[in-house]
């Protein structure tokens, strides 16, 4: 491991612990695990499941995310003295001092987690994470797992689709901190849309912390704040590797001229101050040279000003990186603005304009990207904010989190709802593959059956009310899970962001395109074996019949 690497795992280590201490949960956790162990029922081995029941967006997927976070905070779960003194203060009175004493002393040693790996391409009502472990202490994790991989999932689902709309050409900036729910919101964000395809955030905190590449530009603001070019200080620039200086303002104003000749426009039409604020800009940053350029007019006075002083960057063997446009027609714009590059670049001999790049950024959501990618344009990078870290058409993904098994015996949440019933018993769960490798199905089955192989044709019931007995012949079997902490140990290695974002681009570039288009997808199939479907009827047909507990003795 690189230090650069070591670095940035320490980091975010601090950062989880700082966000997520045990005490960040619901209250009723902690009466919960009040009652079970004064009831002597604390220590029982339990087993729950965490999944979602419905692929977010109306998508035909989703990306499991938060699964580094999980494994952080089970290493380190521990209440501090303060925290034990303050839950003595808000739980009720006369609760026995002892339950304070058991808190103290609590920790995750006799927890075990198997899980999908992060960055796996995942379906509703596949169960991600299975915890097992002493029943109080598996209970009070419920609010916090679910908090660390609900929005992570989500959003790192929403980059996806993000990236899908795009294409694989268009780079893609994540820029909404601004925007995001508070700071850890922000901070989530940015490193889960890096995961979910996003290439650059412009956070800087999560570069630091996550070794994501970071990239800006300049706001309006800056532009806006000059007037005049007696405000550029200094007004002179030494050339790239030379010597001696030059007097900037000079060299950009005769190329101004000669851009505004070959192009015939206006030079009285050109803002003093928009000239003023990319001098400045540009001898602060000569080798970054990248400003807004619609804080005015993108034609009468912005492309003018950022092409005089390119022009003299490169005059100067400096190379600007391109441009940003935040309003308006950004697909006409953008090839107005790559004609005149390439004008520049044919009149006056400049082979760097041919590849100078345009940003795109105006509140853009996947319904904009996935026009824009549609239509003739030359944008090179799109940043996105309000509607990526957000998630403005689904707020929540909605997983839960489900007792599936006590003292070894399976347990089952029925509801008037049958979307809400769950599946019992601990389970195992495999990935079926057709003949050309991608996802057919998956396959929830209790723990203890025999591992589907492939070649063999299995029996199985499809996830829902009413579905009949299939048989399938898968020509590749996956496990999903795997063991990734034991008995109080991460027994998996925790991967970075750029690893997690690996595994995600191979996850979805295994996806039938069929599941992955963003209106009307093909719906994943999910099924059961025959063992825990005959489970789950006889356990509703048991409670059907009800109880006469009431009558005995």
């Amino acid at each position: 491991m690189n230090r650069k690497m070591a670095t940035c795992e320490g980091s975010e280590a601090r950062s989880v612990l700082s966000r997520v201490p045990p005490l960040l949960t619901d209250l009723y956790q902690f009466t919960m695990a009040y009652a079970y162990w004064r009831a002597d029922r604390h220590n029982e081995p339990a087993v729950f499941e965490l999944f979602f029941r419905d692929n977010p967006f109306g998508g035909g997927f989703s990306l499991f995310a938060g699964l580094s976070d999980c494994l952080l905070f089970l290493q380190n779960f521990a209440f501090s003295d303060d925290d034990v003194e303050y839950l003595r203060s808000v739980l009720p009175a006369d609760t026995d001092a002892a339950f304070f004493s058991y808190l103290k002393e609590l920790d995750c040693s006799a927890v075990s987690v198997s899980a999908v790996p992060e960055g796996s391409v995942v379906f509703a009502r596949v169960p991600l994470l299975e915890v097992s472990g002493p029943l109080a202490v598996v209970q009070l994790l419920e609010t916090s797992l679910l908090c660390l991989v609900n929005y992570a999932s989500l959003v790192c689902s929403n980059a996806a689709r993000f990236r899908l709309a795009a294409g694989p050409r268009r780079r893609l900036l994540e820029m909404g901190l601004r925007r995001a729910q508070g700071p850890d919101g922000g901070l989530t964000a940015s490193r889960y849309t890096y995961i979910g395809g996003f290439d650059l955030t412009s956070n800087a905190l999560a570069g630091r912390l996550f070794g994501i590449p970071v990239a800006g530009t300049m706001a309006h603001s800056y532009v806006t704040s000059f007037s005049s070019l007696e405000e550029v200080w200094p007004q002179t620039l030494v050339p790239c590797g030379g010597a001696g200086s030059v007097d900037f303002i000079c060299l950009v104003k005769g190329w101004l001229g000669r851009v505004c000749q070959i192009l015939g426009s206006k030079t009285s039409l050109v803002r003093e101050g928009e000239l003023a604020a990319f001098l400045s800009y540009a001898i602060a940053y000569p080798q970054n040279f990248l400003p807004v350029i619609d804080s005015y007019s993108v034609s009468c006075s912005g492309l003018l000003c950022f092409c005089a002083v390119a022009l003299a960057l490169c005059e100067l063997q400096y190379q600007p990186l391109g441009v940003r446009l935040d309003s308006g027609d950004l697909c006409r714009q953008s090839l107005e603005v790559r004609r005149v590059f390439k004008e520049c670049s044919k009149q006056f001999s400049v082979p760097q304009f041919e590849s100078l790049i345009i940003v795109g950024t105006n509140s853009i959501s996947e319904q904009s990207l996935a026009e824009l990618s549609k239509k003739e344009n030359e944008i090179d990078v799109v940043g996105v904010g309000t509607h990526l870290v957000t998630c403005t058409s689904q707020p929540s993904l909605g997983c839960v989190y489900k007792l599936t098994e006590v003292r070894g015996r399976p347990r089952m949440k029925m509801s008037e709802d049958p979307e809400k019933s769950t599946l019992p018993g601990r389970k195992s769960v495999y990935r079926l593959l057709d003949a050309d490798g991608h996802p057919q199905m998956d396959l929830i089955c209790l723990s203890e059956e025999a591992a589907p192989e492939a070649g063999v044709s299995l029996t199985c019931f499809p996830l829902g009310l009413n579905k009949t007995l299939q048989t399938v012949t898968p020509a590749q079997v996956t496990s999903l899970r795997l063991d990734v902490f034991t008995c109080g140990q991460i027994t998996f290695p925790l991967n970075s962001a750029s690893e997690s974002r690996e595994r995600a681009q191979i996850s979805l570039q295994s996806l039938h395109p069929l599941h992955k288009r963003l209106q009307e997808p093909q719906d994943y199939t999910v099924v059961l074996s025959e063992r825990l479907h005959s489970l789950v009827s006889d356990i509703t047909k048991g409670n059907s019949k009800g109880s006469n507990f009431l009558l005995s003795n």
